[in-house]
């Protein structure tokens, strides 16, 4: 689990840094691909929260 966490949240920093790039040149690809870094790192940080607090199911 730490290790998925690890590369979600690098992969998502890493989104962040090529919706920025010169060579996405259409506005909604730029704004998908920094959406989809937030939802890396949003992940990233729920999964270990999730898996700690002992929820094997949900009602």
């Amino acid at each position: 689990m730490f290790l998925l966490s690890i590369v979600l949240f690098v992969g998502g920093i890493a989104l962040f840094g090529v919706a920025f790039m010169p060579f996405i040149t259409v506005g909604f690809v730029s704004a998908l691909v920094f959406a989809l870094g937030i939802i890396c790192v949003c992940l990233s940080m729920a999964l270990p929260i999730h898996a700690r607090s002992g929820a094997t199911h949900q009602r």
